[in-house]
């Protein structure tokens, strides 16, 4: 069954659809192995892309590190982490619809990496195709997304859509920009699992 909603006063009209297997849920899931020695700890991925981006962070997500991966296939590369103050960090691999975490803890120079830890948050993607902006996320805990749908004109936002999906493991949503909608540029934010993404469009 299909909900259909329609926002007359900004000419949005939402198709919320039944959710299906999203395609790109397995393909491309970086695969990671860790080796550690008294000075460096060697981390190796599998399946990375080339203008995927490494990082390294601290708990409170500061960049300690960055890299922008120039290949496709393996990366494999020895990190010095003994230097870093005590506390809680982890790499972090941007890729195209998923960010991969793995955690680690550093205490007395000593490199402790929990793998079960280890989890993978799927960025939601968009796609415009004519008038109709589709929206796809694949949340394995259930996790929620809060969507917000701007129009930008100049230096002011104005909200024009806002709704937070939630109960499902694969999100998809159309929306259908109407003969009545104001042309010009829209900016969608994604909230989900603690991070924001943001998309713009142009009408």
């Amino acid at each position: 069954m299909k909900k259909v909603i329609e926002n007359t006063k900004k000419g949005i009209l939402m198709v919320a659809m039944l959710a299906a297997s999203l395609s790109f849920a397995n393909e491309g899931t970086p695969f990671f192995r860790l080796a550690s020695n008294a000075k460096k700890t060697s981390l190796t991925l599998d399946y990375v892309k080339e203008g995927n981006t490494l990082y390294i962070k601290d708990s409170y997500g500061v960049k300690l590190y960055e890299e922008l991966i120039i290949a496709n296939g393996l990366y494999a590369k020895g990190f010095d982490l003994t230097a870093l103050p005590d506390g809680s960090y982890h790499f972090e691999l941007d890729a195209e619809v998923q960010i991969k975490v793995i955690p680690f803890t550093v205490e007395s120079n000593t490199i402790k990496f929990d793998t079960d830890m280890a989890n993978t948050i799927f960025k939601p993607t968009v796609r415009v195709k004519g008038d109709l902006v589709f929206v796809s996320k694949l949340a394995l805990n259930n996790e929620p997304l809060k969507i917000e749908v701007y129009y930008e004109k100049g230096n002011s936002s104005e909200l024009v859509l806002t709704e937070t999906i939630k109960g499902t493991k694969n999100i998809e949503r159309v929306y259908k920009l109407t003969d009545d909608l104001k042309s010009g540029d829209y900016k969608l934010v994604f909230t989900t699992s603690g991070r924001e993404f943001t998309k713009f469009i142009n009408n």
